[in-house]
């Protein structure tokens, strides 16, 4: 096996629950942000004291069943918003801002980080301090209680075992720019979700013009943009793209069905004169929304997923997310940032990095 591959254990998913549907009232406000952010659902009606609307970028076949779980302990009924794969996390950050003088949603469950930060910038979260927050690595939280992060993934490389010996493996994101991939390689528009998170990131560590010259660089060889991370895996899968840069989870689901794949956490070694970048660790992050309009079903709602208990299963299940608890004692089925060189990150710092960057890479990206 390649070093930095994972093994393809064997996983069987859960079977699916499926919640009752709210019914529609009225259409959702217009989701056409200055990024392009797509197609909204319906709107749920407003929520009473027993219930609580959740804004969920995470998947919904990897979030949903949890939230039944929630109502079907606590009896308060989760309602959630999903939105389109390549715009949901900008798409409901967008939404909350909207929203801001009459909102609607209770908690914003973000399956990446940035647009929490944006959302936390504006003023428009909520502190709060977890019965079990403080006990989650300093790093992945906020120092103020505005946002609390959890079951991360990594950002890997997905290679089509079929179409690439494993002696030829790339090894880095520096191989999206090199010739020798040229046309062959695989990414999600980096405006939206983790992809966005991770432009961010280089932008904070390399400075402007290297993370510019790196995103022109992948341009310029024909990296393939697709819709989202997960049209990366499975576009990888089929053999369209040899490689790609996408999620552990997205990578996992093919993986576990069985499609000639393997995935290489990047950048573990020195690349030139360069130290090794490390692969970059994404947590998913919770907060409640100011004003929301019921705050103590929103903390209960953010009690209950802020345990090793949720951590460890959201790692058996399908997205095979990494807990970050301490306490949890579910073995992860990918690397984690203590088995791998993890990339080091000032997420704030990546957040402030972006409202400069978006410009480039909106333009650069635009097609």
């Amino acid at each position: 096996m390649h070093e930095g591959i994972s093994t393809r254990a064997s996983f069987a998913s859960p079977p699916c629950c499926r919640r009752h549907v709210v019914a529609i009232t009225a259409c959702w406000m217009l989701l056409a942000s200055a990024e392009g952010c797509g197609n909204a659902e319906s709107e749920p009606p407003a929520p009473t004291a027993n219930e609580v609307v959740v804004y969920t970028a995470l998947d919904r076949e990897f979030s949903e069943a949890l939230l039944d779980d929630f109502t079907g302990e606590t009896g308060v009924e989760a309602l959630p918003k999903f939105d389109t794969e390549s715009t949901k996390s900008v798409g409901l950050a967008e939404a909350i801002s909207r929203e801001a003088a009459r909102p609607r949603a209770d908690v914003y469950w973000n399956n990446e980080i940035l647009n929490t930060l944006r959302l936390a910038r504006a003023g428009l979260l909520e502190p709060y301090v977890p019965t079990r927050g403080a006990e989650f690595p300093q790093q992945y939280r906020s120092p103020d209680g505005l946002w609390h992060g959890f079951a991360a993934r990594a950002r890997v490389l997905i290679v089509n075992t079929d179409l690439v010996p494993d002696e030829e493996f790339p090894d880095s994101i520096h191989d999206l720019t090199d010739p020798k991939w040229a046309g062959r390689a695989a990414m999600a528009k980096p405006l939206f979700g983790t992809t966005a998170t991770h432009a961010a990131c280089l932008f904070a560590q390399w400075g402007d013009e290297r993370a510019k010259d790196f995103f022109r660089a992948a341009k310029a060889n024909g990296v393939q943009i697709m819709s989202g991370n997960k049209r990366v895996a499975q576009s990888v899968a089929g053999g369209t793209a040899a490689f790609g840069l996408t999620d552990t989870d997205d990578a996992m689901v093919e993986i576990e069905k069985g499609m000639p794949v393997a995935i290489v956490y990047p950048d573990q070694q020195p690349r030139g004169d360069d130290e090794a970048l490390g692969t970059l660790f994404i947590p998913n992050t919770l907060a409640i929304i100011r004003g929301g309009p019921n705050p103590q079903a929103a903390r209960r709602l953010v009690d209950w997923l802020l345990t090793p208990e949720i951590e460890g299963r959201l790692a058996a299940g399908p997205s095979a997310q990494i807990p970050l608890h301490p306490d949890a004692t579910a073995k992860p089925r990918v690397e984690t940032p203590a088995t791998v060189r993890a990339m080091s990150v000032d997420f704030e710092r990546a957040a402030e990095s972006w409202e400069s960057a978006r410009t480039f890479i909106r333009d650069e990206f635009a097609g």
